[in-house]
Formats: C-alpha cells, sequence, structure tokens
C-alpha cells in the first residue's frame, strides 16, 4: 500500500478512538492541551475569584485572553515537543503498535504534569501573590514533613484533587492516535520530513511568544503588558511556563543605570551611624510572627466583630509602630533575609540563590562584634525552610530548634507539635524565654513562629476558646496572639526583660480579605514595632502615619540604637535618623519592584515606570497617575539606584564591609 496522510479513519485497536492521520491526530491533540490549560485557569480564576476581582474587572476580557494564549502556546510547545519528535520523526523503523504507546504516554504525562502545576498553584498563589517558579523545589528541599503537608492539602482540597483526575482522564481518553502506516520508504520520508520541518520552526516561534528577529523570547515579566496591575499577571501566567522559564536562570544581573560615581551620590547600602556616648549594651529580641499582616491587628483595623488581637493591641499602645509599614518578600523565606539582614527579596528569594554563598552581614554578627551573645529559635525540624543554614552563615552562635525543644525536661517535645510544620507557638515561646534566662547579656535573639499559618489548625484545648469567625485564618490569630501574652508575661518577670528591646514584625501577609490588603502594596502591609519595656524615647509609643517602614529597616535601626558605630551593609534605613520625608520600602512582585516613598508608591517593569499611585488619597490603587506627578522622575532613579546596587552587589559578592571593593 502506497502513503497516503489522508486515508479514511479506521478504528484504534486500542478501541477508544479512531485512529486519525498524523496530521488530523497532532492538531486534535494540541488542541486537547490548549484546552487543558484554559479549564485549569478557569478553575484558578473562579477558586481565587475575590482576589482577582477587581483585576478582571479593570482589564479588558480581549487582553486577559491574548495574554493567556500567549503563555498557554509557549506551554504547550514545551510540554509538548517531546510528543511532536515521537510523532514526526522521519524514522520508518519507529512506526509500529510499541511505538504508538510510546508517543501517547509522551503526549499525557508531561500535560497532566501542567494539569497538576495549575492546580496545585491554585491553592499557593493566594499565599504568594504569584505563580510558582522552579526555586519551589529548592524552598521545600529541606522539609522532613512534606509528605503530611501535601497528604493534609489533598484532604483539604479533595475537590480540586477530583478534578485534576477527571481532566487528566479525559486527557487519556480524548487522545486521538495516528493511524499505524504500512508505506513504501519514499511516500513515507516525503510526508514525514516536509511535515517535521514545517513544525519545527512553529515550535521555536511558539516557546519564544512571537516571530521575527525583533521578539525577545517571552518571559514572565512579558505578562503585565496584558494586565493594568502586577497583581493581575497570574491570571494570564500559567505553572508550566513559570517552572520551565526559570530552570536555570540566574536571578540576579548586573545593572548599569548609573555610573559608580553617580550610583554612590544617589543611594549606598553601606553604612555607618555616628554613636553619641557608649553603646547601651540593650538586649535585642525579634520576633517574626508568621503570617501575621496588618489586616489582623485591632489596633490598625478595628472589627465591629471584636479585635482578634487584644494583647498585641495593648502592646502598640505602649510600642512604637507605624500606620505604612510593608514586608519585602511574600514567603517565610523572604521575611528571615528582610528582617535580620536587611535584604530584600528582589526577582527569587535569596536562599535559593547562588548569592545565599556570598558573605553576608546580618543583626547577629555586626552585633558579635560588639561582645553580643546570639541565638535563633524555630520551632521546625532543625534545617527546615534552610533557616538553620542562614542563621550560621548571618552569626548566630546557637540554634534552637525541634531537637533542642524535644531534649528539654520542661516540655512535652514532640506531644507539642502540630502535626504538620513545627511546635505550638504557646510552648514554643514558653521555652524560647526561658532560654534567654541562661544566656549572658548582652544578648539578641530572633524567634520566627509557626501556628497562624495554613491550615489553620489550634491545639485541642483553644477548640472552643478561640472560634475565629467566618474566616479560619482568624481562630490561629487569635491563638497566637494568646500565645505572645503568655510569652510577655512570662517575660516581664525575667531580670532581662527591661533591658531588652523587643521587635515585633511578620514574615509575610496571609490571604486577604479586605480591599485595602488585595491591592499589591495591600499584599505586603506588615507590622513594624518597637517595644522598650524601660519607656526609652528612642522609640516615643504611637503610630507614626508620616514614616514609611519596613522589615529591612529592622536591622540598621537596630544597630544605631545599641550604638554600634562600625561599617555594615544594609538595604533598609534607621528609622531612628532618617527623616519621614526620607523614609521608603521597596518589595517585588510579579516581575515588579514597588517603591514606597512619601504619599506614593511606583511601579517599575526594570526598565520604565508602568505605574504611579497615591496610597494616602488611593489606598486600594485604583488610579494610576503615571506621567502626571513630578515624584515620579526622582523615585524612579532612586528605585534604580537600590536594584543596581542590589543586583551588583550579589553578583560580585560585596555584601559586607569586608567584601566591599
Amino acid at each position: 500500500m502506497k502513503y497516503n496522510p489522508f486515508n479514511k479513519n479506521t478504528e484504534s485497536p486500542r478501541g477508544n478512538r479512531k485512529e486519525r492521520n498524523i496530521l488530523t491526530a497532532l492538531l486534535l491533540n494540541t488542541t486537547l492541551a490548549y484546552a487543558a490549560l484554559m479549564v485549569c485557569r478557569m478553575i484558578f480564576v473562579l477558586t481565587n475569584y475575590k482576589l482577582y476581582s477587581g483585576t478582571i474587572g479593570e482589564d479588558t476580557l480581549i487582553s486577559l485572553i491574548k495574554g493567556a494564549v500567549l503563555f498557554d502556546t509557549s506551554a504547550v510547545c514545551y510540554l509538548n515537543a517531546l510528543y511532536l519528535l515521537c510523532l514526526l520523526f522521519p524514522l520508518h523503523y519507529k512506526e509500529g503498535k510499541a511505538m504508538q504507546v510510546i508517543t501517547k504516554w509522551a503526549f499525557i504525562i508531561p500535560n497532566a504534569a501542567g494539569i497538576i502545576a495549575n492546580l496545585c498553584d491554585t491553592v499557593y498563589v493566594p499565599f504568594t501573590g504569584r505563580r510558582t517558579t522552579w526555586n519551589v523545589f529548592s524552598e521545600f528541599k529541606n522539609e522532613e514533613n512534606i509528605g503530611t503537608i501535601i497528604g493534609s492539602e489533598v484532604m483539604t482540597h479533595w475537590w480540586l484533587v477530583l478534578t485534576g483526575i477527571i481532566i487528566i482522564w479525559l486527557l487519556y481518553r480524548l487522545y486521538t492516535p495516528a493511524r499505524k502506516e504500512s508505506l513504501k520508504l519514499k511516500g513515507y520520508y516525503l510526508t514525514h520530513l516536509p511535515l517535521l520541518i514545517a513544525v519545527i520552526p512553529l515550535l521555536i516561534f511558539g516557546i519564544r511568544g512571537g516571530i521575527g528577529k525583533a521578539v525577545r523570547p517571552i518571559t514572565l515579566s512579558n505578562a503585565n503588558q496584558y494586565v493594568s496591575s502586577p497583581d493581575g499577571a497570574a491570571v494570564v501566567l500559567n505553572t508550566p511556563f513559570c517552572i520551565i522559564r526559570t530552570i536555570g536562570k540566574k536571578p540576579f544581573t548586573e545593572k548599569k543605570y548609573f555610573n559608580e560615581e553617580e550610583l554612590a551620590g544617589i543611594f549606598t547600602p553601606l553604612k555607618q551611624y555616628a554613636v553619641q556616648g557608649e553603646a547601651n549594651g540593650k538586649n535585642v529580641a525579634i520576633l517574626i510572627v508568621e503570617s501575621f499582616g496588618k489586616e489582623y491587628i485591632g489596633a490598625y483595623n478595628p472589627r465591629n466583630e471584636g479585635s482578634l488581637t487584644p494583647f498585641l493591641d495593648s502592646l502598640i499602645t505602649v510600642s512604637k509602630s507605624y500606620a505604612y509599614s510593608y514586608g519585602n518578600g511574600k514567603k517565610s523565606i523572604d521575611g528571615m533575609p528582610s528582617v535580620l539582614s536587611s535584604i530584600p527579596m528582589f526577582v527569587e528569594p535569596f536562599f535559593v540563590t547562588e548569592a545565599s554563598l556570598n558573605r553576608v552581614s546580618g543583626v547577629a554578627g555586626e552585633l558579635r562584634k560588639m561582645g553580643y551573645n546570639s541565638a535563633f529559635f524555630h520551632g521546625a525540624p532543625n534545617g527546615s525552610m534552610g533557616f538553620q543554614a542562614f542563621a550560621n552563615a548571618t552569626g548566630f552562635e546557637r540554634y534552637y530548634g525541634l531537637d533542642e525543644f524535644c531534649t528539654s525536661p520542661d516540655h512535652n517535645g514532640k506531644n507539642d507539635h502540630d502535626g504538620t510544620w513545627a511546635i505550638w507557638d504557646e510552648p514554643f515561646l514558653q521555652y524560647y524565654a526561658e532560654c534567654m534566662n541562661d544566656m549572658q547579656e548582652p544578648f539578641v535573639t530572633s524567634v520566627f513562629t509557626a501556628s497562624s499559618h495554613h491550615p489553620f489548625k489550634i491545639p485541642n484545648d483553644y477548640s472552643t476558646i478561640f472560634l475565629g469567625g467566618d474566616d479560619p485564618f482568624f481562630k490561629c490569630v487569635q491563638y497566637t496572639d494568646h500565645a505572645l501574652k503568655r510569652f510577655f508575661d512570662y517575660a516581664k518577670e525575667q531580670e532581662w526583660y527591661r533591658n531588652t528591646l523587643f521587635v515585633i514584625t511578620a514574615d509575610h501577609t496571609n490571604h486577604s480579605i479586605e480591599p485595602r490588603y488585595k491591592s499589591t502594596a495591600g499584599w505586603f502591609e506588615v507590622p513594624v514595632i518597637f517595644f522598650s519595656p524601660d519607656g526609652d524615647p528612642a522609640f516615643t509609643p504611637g503610630i507614626d502615619s508620616t514614616t514609611i517602614a519596613q522589615q529591612a529597616d529592622i536591622m540598621p535601626t537596630v544597630l544605631e540604637y545599641v550604638g554600634y558605630d562600625k561599617p555594615f551593609v544594609a538595604f533598609g534605613k534607621s528609622l531612628l535618623s532618617t527623616p519621614a520625608e526620607e523614609s521608603y520600602a521597596v518589595n517585588f512582585t510579579n516581575e515588579t519592584f514597588q517603591y514606597y516613598k512619601g504619599k506614593y508608591v511606583l511601579h517599575f517593569n526594570g526598565e520604565k515606570s508602568t505605574a504611579l499611585y497615591n496610597l494616602h488619597n488611593d489606598i486600594e490603587l485604583k488610579e494610576n497617575i503615571i506621567g502626571t506627578n513630578d515624584v515620579q522622575e526622582n523615585m524612579e532613579r532612586e528605585l534604580k539606584a537600590i536594584i543596581q546596587q542590589y543586583m551588583n552587589r550579589m553578583v560580585q559578592d560585596r555584601l559586607t564591609p569586608e567584601t566591599d571593593n
């Protein structure tokens, strides 16, 4: 029989789908792959509609669809490259039943992986604000309890698991096999070879996102051209594309916005404070509270139903805090470098980049030069999230984790474990306070709590006390607030208490409910609280509504406060000596830098400014006033300098005074 790709259909030997000629099979299966991604996106949007309703309402449907098709095309090309090779490679020896089976699974397995990745992000994106990238495998590689976490999510989101199974089953059932062909060699190669030659450039163009020399391969940042605000980028992106395009990518590349002389005149992270008199010898205790965004704290956001945080509300009345205070990242592994080393998250979490091997400044390491003792506490398994490695690298002398807690004779060991992440906050904060009793002053310590976190569990003893309300996270907030109260009740009876500066912040925010906190600025609003039990006037109580604070300011503020007079590197500023009009904050989301200064927040994509908002009058970021205000040029100039200093120092290993050549 002579080869003819357009023969009439015949029944598949497997009996579930008709075999088609090779071109028809290719088109039908490619359409099926597109449909699977689009269905996943619909599920993503419907599940997270409250989060993206503003974006979907502001952006045109045509724009969103164009963006979705662009990124789905690239993902389809990536996921189906092996399938296309198996199907089209012109080698007559490969024709047969065995190769048909291999070709089918070369289609099913990668596309099923893409479906699973998208559905996982349906749950994960609300907590991170962005689609997952390749670094997620580095973030969780040290988690001993990853199986428990996944199992818990599977049980909680059983409907999503069932949906995924159905989509993958339909992928399997609707797959169209290409007809097994009996051909003469000449006809076989004259048909297959031109088809392969035609498909290869289409595959390349699809991956790149366009045709022509002027078209650069699309990256995650291209999503922003289809949405009016960076928070909508996750709608047009898909997770397989984001993971594949970030494999092996270096997040930090040197910038050349300014020459070195200009750069130093605009911004430098190399700092040194002039100290008046002797160092005060104050202890420092930094509490990083899991997921404790400002949205949940009654002192900043009174609730008709009553405050979720009565203790923290009372502490804020005798503390210094800020109406405009921001995190420098959206994940736990962003919070620790931001707070303890004044390193914000730009592009990717610092922990999972090559720059994490650089020599790094840290509040513990710097204060060690003044004779301070130091310890870091985290109730998860030792090594979890890379915290122990970072604590060691930045100068903490001791690390207290799950292992140390379990050897303490005064506590209940793993009986106090929450079953998913770590030791419950109440017993671990008590343990933290008790350990400070044994430390020689002056000391600097930090604790990273864990209970106010998904899957939103609290100890059984409190299940009828902290009810939370409509949102399951609220009861965790109530429990952690209670744990903080118990910590301070114990601490204030200890000798070291009145000689200690307490700093309280969050690692990042959790999912948002109120409109203000659903904006790209609101996503990052965390408390920055300084409490001095002896009433030190350096931290006069009150909520400062003129100064902008950020996590990265904690390290330089602490160093100036205790009287540290040596140089150090920090991308934040001291809140003690920086005038309110010069205060700023910076963070990064969905390929966009956000720079807060004065009343405004500027969005910058690395090449140009894309938005400017008046935070004081437009807290939900509804009105983009780009091009209408004189502050834009100066803000962009300052932000470029921060980015250039950050990127170049990361690449050049210049994160300490000793390496600042």
